[in-house]
């Protein structure tokens, strides 16, 4: 077949983490179909980490991202609190922009576009260059988008990766340091050791406005560094993230508002409401829509709203959380729910990482002695599904 120029059967507009494992999965399942990414600066994948317990993931599918996913902890990770430190055995896995870039974009080729999008149909993508791009289906994939039905929290955090003169004597990772120094917000370091002398240490906080103060977080890590006895070498690379938390919303609301094409990752609201893990529900979005028969955009657009309506409904559970987390618990006493919630068993801990709280762990979760006021946590329960709760 003799195809025209700048013409496609699928568009992604957005070249993060969602856009790429859609197009890296197409071309394992279906080569045949012509993928373009447009992204602005050309680069898949931004400067990120993302990472996800074995439990997030199928084992399929932990298969055919393994040549990516070079960090991996079989022996689980370290959670410290006050009052409580932890080891839970759940293996854990972090993947890196560069190493996604590397699978991805010689796969794309030529059809990994640079550009910025101003408008997008179902059949055409124009660029402000005066660029017209066509194709069957389009996908917006270029992230959250200032939104007033959705009612959020944020997890703001900033990320140093450093190599240290002396081993940093870490075996697996720390997913919450909550020992730290509070504040008005929920703060914590994140720790991933990729080697003996090397470390990202990110500090994170969730708060209740989207404003990162880098200066700051830069500060406090290099005080944690210092902390913890290390001293750097070298500074090998940083990143950075403001991601939402879901605490309530109007999810037909939200799909009724922009242009009228598919949306996947952030911008389809698919993320875990608690953790902002999107990982798993971006490798889930691209089996998805690899096994979709018809990728014009009516139909896309079709199974992936359906697909994200879906997934927030059964996750409403945990946006009922949140809202105990940021509206029913003082800003500095954050730490305590989440200490309580650490103090379970590490099934309940694991499926909810994994959004597969079963009934009986929901139960777990909200009984027993409230770590915040039972008036302000009955309120939220009582205007659970009320849309944007005040």
């Amino acid at each position: 077949m003799v195809r025209l120029p700048n013409a496609y059967d699928v568009i992604l507009v957005g070249g993060g983490l969602a856009s790429s494992l859609i197009a890296w999965r197409l071309s394992i399942d279906r080569p045949d179909v012509c993928v373009a990414v447009v992204e602005r600066d050309g680069r898949l994948g931004g400067k990120h980490t993302w990472s996800f317990f074995d439990g997030d993931v199928a084992p399929d599918d932990r298969g055919w991202l393994q040549v990516a996913t070079r960090h991996r902890w079989p022996e689980g990770y370290d959670i410290y609190f006050p009052g409580l430190s932890r080891v839970l055995g759940t293996p854990y896995n972090s993947m890196i922009s560069d190493d996604l870039r590397a699978e991805v974009e010689p796969i794309l080729g030529d059809r990994l576009i640079a550009g910025e999008v101003v408008a997008m149909t179902q059949d055409s993508v124009t660029l402000a260059d005066g660029r017209v791009l066509t194709a069957r289906g389009v996908i917006d994939a270029r992230g959250p988008q200032p939104t007033s039905h959705l009612d959020l929290g944020w997890q703001v955090f900033l990320g140093r990766t450093v190599r240290l003169t002396q081993p940093h004597g870490l075996t697996r990772p720390t997913i919450m340091d909550a020992t730290v120094a509070q504040g008005q917000a929920y703060r914590f370091v994140y720790l991933l050791p990729f080697d003996a002398h090397t470390v990202l240490v990110e500090d994170t906080y969730y708060a209740d406005s989207p404003t990162l103060d880098r200066e700051l977080l830069r500060q406090r890590i290099d005080e944690y560094i210092v902390s913890r006895g290390w001293t750097v070498d070298a500074l090998v690379d940083e990143e950075e993230g403001i991601l939402p938390i879901a605490l309530d919303g109007d999810i037909d609301a939200f799909w009724a508002e922009g242009p009228p094409v598919a949306r996947v990752g952030l911008a389809a609201a698919l993320f875990h409401p608690t953790t902002g893990y999107s990982f798993p529900d971006a490798v889930q979005t691209a089996r998805l829509v690899s096994r979709t028969e018809d990728l014009s955009s009516a139909s896309l657009r079709a199974v992936l709203e359906a697909h994200s309506k879906k997934v927030w409904s059964d996750r409403a559970f945990y946006r009922l959380l949140d809202r105990m987390l940021f509206r029913a618990s003082d800003a500095d006493r954050r730490w305590r729910v989440m200490r309580r919630f650490y103090g379970l068993s590490e099934g309940v801990v694991r499926r909810f990482y994994a959004a597969q709280s079963t009934w009986l762990d929901k139960a777990r979760v909200l009984a027993g002695k409230s770590p915040v006021p039972i008036d302000r946590a009955m309120k939220q329960i009582r205007e659970t599904g009320k849309g944007r709760a005040a």
